[in-house]
């Protein structure tokens, strides 16, 4: 995202051992860890959280900046990172990054600023898909583009794409999406049919889908 130099900033720097946890799903971001060099797990952690991957994204290599998106957009960690090999890191302050970023021509900002916010919403959504059953994702789903229908707030969702292509958003197979909706039709958490389907209970889908 920046150069992954960054000369004007003298941050202190770590060599660190294979499995040691460079970040927490969740925690807020104060300081951003640019992985020099070495290799990097990143994912979601099991429940115990030392540094064991339940669910692995993908390996990143340095050098490499980790979440700098959840830092340059003040959101908070949305994947666990773990050291797979031994890793030399910098740490910089998130002030300091941002007024790095600042310091680049506007239209520069704009362009960073917009690759940021679609890394984290892709970053997301395949923490989604990793961590979540068909059920829950589905229900995530709803809710995310659930719309008022009328004033008494209750809420509705327009099917503006083929099930075969939300199917394909979620990572799962048309069938299995049919059939979780037929269960959550079951179960009265969704409603109606054709391209409108009504949510008469917003509370159970947001259990269900643990948000």
């Amino acid at each position: 995202m920046l150069d992954s130099s960054l000369p004007s900033l003298s941050e202190p720097t770590a060599t660190l051992a294979a499995g040691t946890v460079l970040l927490h799903r969740g925690d807020v971001v104060d300081r951003i860890v640019h992985v020099m060099q070495g290799r990097v797990v990143l994912g979601v952690m099991g429940a115990m959280g030392h540094g064991d991957m339940a669910h692995q994204l993908g390996v990143v290599e340095g050098p490499f900046w980790l979440e700098a998106a959840s830092g340059l957009m003040d959101l908070p960690h949305v994947v666990d990172a773990v050291a797979e090999t031994e890793v030399q890191v910098q740490y910089v302050r998130v002030p300091d990054f941002v007024a790095q970023v600042r310091a680049l021509p506007e239209a520069s900002q704009t362009l960073l600023m917009d690759m940021a916010r679609s890394q984290r919403q892709q970053t997301e959504l395949a923490v989604s898909r990793l961590a979540k059953d068909a059920d829950a994702r589905c229900a995530e789903w709803l809710l995310r583009h659930a719309e008022p229908v009328d004033l008494s707030g209750s809420l509705a969702v327009k099917l503006t794409e083929r099930k075969r292509t939300i199917a394909a958003q979620l990572g799962i197979a048309p069938e299995t999406f049919s059939r979780v909706l037929r269960h959550l039709r079951e179960r009265q958490l969704i409603s109606g049919g054709g391209r409108v389907l009504g949510l008469p209970n917003p509370q159970a889908l947001r259990e269900l889908a643990g948000v």
